[in-house]
Order: C-alpha cells, then sequence, then structure tokens
C-alpha cells in the first residue's frame, strides 16, 4: 500500500495520484479540512472552526474522488491537535463529541486512519508554560510573535494550546500509573494532567467508551457494502449545527447524521426514504424505535441510518 500525502494539492492532482486505473498511489491524505480553524489562511490565532467549510471540504472530496481515485480519512496526526479539543467538547462532551467526529468520517468513502490515542478520546494537554513545549515550530512562533511582534504572553499561550503540534505529541496514556504507563521514566514531553481518567485501561473496562465505539464503526464498514461504493451526497449543506450526509448504492442507502454542538439540534429526513425499511445502526446515545422523518439530536449526536431498497 502506498500512500501520498498531499497536503495543500488540488483535487485533479489526487485524481490522476490515485487514480483506479493507474499505478502510482494507493490513495492520498489531504489536509484542507484541517485549516477550518485557520482565518484567512493565517494558523497562528486563536479561532473557530468554520462549520460550513468544513462540510464543503468534505463535499468536494468525496464526490471528486468518487470512482476516480481514494482517500484517506483522518482527524489527527503528529502535526495537528488532538481533534476531541479542536472541534469537539473536551470538558464537557468529551466522549459523545469523540464518538460524533469518529463516526463523521468512518462513514464515507476512503480508507480511515486512526491516530493513537484518539480511539480513547485523548485531548490536548493543556500547558500553560512556554517551558512544556518542545515543538520547534512552536518555540519559535512563540519567540516571534511575544519577543517581536509584542503580542501578550496569555495571548500567545491560548493559541499554542489550540494550535501547536506538541497537542498530538504527547506520551500514549495507558493506565493511571506515573507517566501513564508510557515510561518509568520522565517522557520527552510531559504528560496531560487527565491521565488517570483518560486512558487504554479504563477505556477497555468501560464498555461504553469510545474505543468500543470505534470498534463498531470499523465493524460496520467491513459489513455494510455502501459504505465503501456508494455516492456521496451531502443533506444540509447550509445547516449551521448538523452535518448529515448519504451514501447511495444499488439496494441500501446509509444516512450519518452528526450535531457538532452543545445543543439539541434537529432535520428532516428527506420524504422519498421509505422508512419501514430504515433501520438505526449505531448512535452515541441510545436509538429506540422507529426511524422517524424528524430527527432530533442531541449535542454532540450521532446517528448512522440505514435503508434497504
Amino acid at each position: 500500500v502506498t500512500v501520498g500525502e498531499m497536503s495543500s494539492t488540488t483535487l485533479e492532482h489526487c485524481q490522476q495520484y490515485s487514480s483506479l486505473d493507474n499505478k502510482e498511489l494507493s490513495m492520498v491524505f489531504n489536509f484542507h479540512h484541517l485549516k477550518v480553524d485557520y482565518p484567512n489562511g493565517e494558523k497562528w490565532t486563536k479561532a473557530p472552526f468554520d462549520f460550513i467549510q468544513l462540510k464543503q471540504i468534505f463535499n468536494h472530496w468525496q464526490t471528486g474522488l468518487n470512482g476516480k481515485g481514494w482517500g484517506a480519512l483522518f482527524w489527527c496526526n503528529h502535526d495537528q491537535p488532538r481533534v476531541v479539543s479542536r472541534l469537539g467538547d473536551d470538558k464537557h462532551f468529551r466522549v459523545e463529541s469523540a464518538k460524533m467526529l469518529g463516526a463523521s468520517v468512518h462513514m464515507m468513502q476512503g480508507t480511515p486512519y486512526i491516530y493513537q490515542g484518539e480511539e480513547i478520546g485523548m485531548t490536548n494537554p493543556g500547558y500553560t508554560s512556554i517551558e512544556q513545549y518542545r515543538d520547534v515550530e512552536s518555540t519559535n512562533m512563540y519567540d516571534i510573535m511575544v519577543n517581536e511582534q509584542g503580542v501578550p504572553h496569555d495571548e500567545m499561550m491560548a493559541i499554542l494550546a489550540q494550535k501547536s503540534r506538541d497537542n498530538s505529541r504527547t506520551p500514549m496514556q495507558w493506565n493511571h500509573e506515573e507517566f501513564a504507563g508510557f515510561s518509568k521514566g520522565q517522557p520527552w514531553l510531559q504528560v496531560a494532567n487527565n491521565y488517570t481518567e483518560i486512558n487504554a485501561e479504563q477505556a477497555v473496562a468501560d464498555t461504553n467508551s469510545v474505543f468500543y465505539f470505534y470498534q463498531q464503526l470499523i465493524k460496520l464498514r467491513k459489513e455494510v457494502e455502501v459504505i465503501t461504493t456508494g455516492d456521496y451526497t451531502d443533506l444540509y449543506p447550509s445547516h449551521t449545527a448538523i452535518f448529515g450526509y448519504q451514501r447511495q448504492s444499488q439496494h441500501q442507502t446509509l444516512i450519518c447524521l452528526n450535531n457538532y454542538y452543545g445543543d439539541e439540534s434537529e432535520c428532516m429526513l428527506s420524504s422519498d426514504l421509505d422508512l419501514s425499511t430504515a433501520t438505526y445502526l449505531l448512535g452515541n446515545y441510545p436509538l429506540q424505535g422507529e426511524v422517524s422523518q424528524r430527527q432530533v439530536l442531541k449535542p454532540y449526536e450521532t446517528r448512522i441510518i440505514l435503508f434497504q431498497s
């Protein structure tokens, strides 16, 4: 398997590099969806993410690669902050938003990648001192912006807490022991303070954890054909809270609904869908009863619905 890291290249180039008819690459990574919290392309500023733009980017790449190439699905890597801190709520809805974000990309077409700790909902560490950072990009930017440009120290620390690459480079949190069970001595980077509550040992012991939800997502990808082959349609491109998309093949329709915010939100399923064939496959809140046309999603809720034809 060959994977191209095509950070900022165009869809057309990625179609060529991962063409289903050629021999260049098996699949391609692109990072456009991870720049939606860069206002005007500026990384080093603390800013909310642009939700509508995020959906537009996913639509562009899902429809553009379908039948022409193959993409990699991912949120996290060694250069990106933890997604549950970046796009979710790591304080009040950590488990719910981590599951929702996982479902958001796992039901798309492509090959999912899971970065260490993502499957247990690890967060940014919330460093409070510049001395805690090791990433040369982060320390250089602190020097430039604070010492040369006059940005206040507290403001720059808030930016680093959101954008630094070290957010994802902290030691894997294995258990509640010293240094999170990562090593016997002080690691290169300080372990996040929440390691006693968020760790692999705890996740494996909790049947409702993010870890087991990721297992269920992987299981669905192996069992439900439309996730691999189906066309992609953005169902609510202008909705300000819900990211909902449809995957369509000859005999199956799958709908993935995701509430990206901490307030209840609703949407309507198309009247063209035969609700009598619908089944709730998976959700991060209890799903009971029959599928209805009106869908009311709780904070950071995800629902995966399958229709057979």
